[in-house]
């Protein structure tokens, strides 16, 4: 990874490999290894057992050696939210990518195209007037992309949720040159998060039920509909069941978070805690109350504060740009001056999207500080 220079003083990076927990500078953002790669393993399994194909969405953690890691365990390929994201993807060697969103704009337009040359692209349309332009796009580049049309199964955001307009969409982008019908796009985001899992499950079975007649409605009008795309780290374990979606676009799994950690897992998926925020006790002004080095610039609130992971008694009360006030229980022993704590990030996406790397740990013993390459990259 890259080292600002100025004046002729290099920024170190936080660690080097050989380094104890104890000497990673802070805030830093670890990745342990062990429960990480139990992560990866399930949910590889848990869609190989339902002869789906696993996409992990890179959007989560924008960072091509973890992609890589994905990939070698047998995922089909990943997702990307934006074209700029997959650029360092792409350049990293990972060649089969759906840009699960619409793309609009002539300058992202272009790039998409320019991507489509290299490496194999999908992108999502909702709306005739894009998938012309997106047409225009590729044959003016000589290339050629996938096209799946999105449909709303209940999130209420983006996707069409009308017979004739699926229909509509799916024969133009068979029609137009530079681009190929391939299937559906149905995602159900707000799912992700509800609490229980009887209530994921029977949003998901009304999510399969809509995206399934979609799919037959194309095929009874003689369009092949191969590809069901979707799925989250909370809807899983149904869509993968549900005899409907063909691939899967989990992403949180491999780390997991406090919102995530807020659902009821007592299914046969359950992921552990493999993403950190390491933070420095800076200040230590009274008994009760002691602040970290990690605010807002190194993980996200949007979702609430961080939790500090394996610590009773310690409730991170307060975050500010760089400080977090923790505040100690009545009968616990305030963490000393020096002392590092594991915080658990409320929300993963954006809290990778704070840090220029990721130090990877085993046993307590750092590897590597792995690049996060599509940082910012959000256009």
């Amino acid at each position: 990874m890259s080292h600002e220079v100025l004046r002729g003083i290099v920024l170190p990076p936080p660690a080097q490999p050989g380094d104890p927990l104890a000497r990673i500078d802070t805030p830093s953002l670890m990745l342990d290894l062990t429960p990480f790669e139990a992560n990866l393993r399930a949910m590889q399994a848990w869609a190989d057992r339902h002869d789906v194909a696993l996409r992990p969405h890179a959007k989560a953690h924008k960072c091509p050696e973890i992609a890589r890691r994905q990939l070698a365990l047998g995922a089909r390929g990943i997702c990307c939210q934006k074209v700029s994201e997959a650029v360092p993807f792409v350049a990293a060697g990972i060649h089969d990518i759906h840009i699960s969103n619409e793309v609009v704009g002539s300058a992202k337009l272009a790039l998409l195209a320019q991507l489509a040359r290299t490496a194999k692209m999908s992108v999502c349309v909702d709306n005739a007037q894009n998938l012309a332009q997106l047409s225009q796009a590729m044959a003016h580049a000589g290339a050629e992309i996938d096209v799946l049309v999105e449909v709303d199964v209940g999130q209420g955001r983006c996707g069409v949720s009308d017979d004739a307009l699926v229909l509509a969409l799916a024969q133009q982008a068979r029609d137009l040159p530079g681009v190929t019908f391939v299937g559906l796009q149905a995602y159900h985001g707000s799912v992700q998060h509800y609490r229980t899992r009887e209530e994921r499950a029977q949003v998901c079975r009304q999510a399969a039920r809509i995206a399934a007649s979609y799919a037959q409605l194309l095929r009874e009008s003689g369009i092949a509909c191969d590809i069901i795309t979707g799925g989250g780290t909370g809807s899983a374990e149904f869509d993968a069941a549900s005899g409907v979606y063909t691939e899967l676009q989990a992403g949180s799994y491999a780390f997991m978070d406090g919102d995530y950690g807020a659902n009821e897992w007592d299914g046969p998926l359950a992921f552990q805690n493999s993403l950190f925020v390491l933070s420095t006790v800076m200040s230590v002004p009274a008994p009760d109350r002691v602040i970290l080095d990690a605010g807002l610039k190194s993980t996200t609130a949007e979702c609430g504060p961080p939790a500090i992971f394996d610590a009773a008694g310690l409730t991170y009360s307060a975050i500010n740009d760089e400080h977090g006030v923790v505040r100690v229980a009545p009968g616990v022993t305030p963490p000393a001056l020096g002392d590092v704590l594991r915080l658990v990030p409320s929300h993963v996406d954006p809290t990778f999207n704070l840090h220029d790397g990721l130090v990877v740990v085993r046993d307590g013993v750092v590897e590597d500080v792995w690049e996060i390459a599509a940082r910012g990259l959000s256009r």
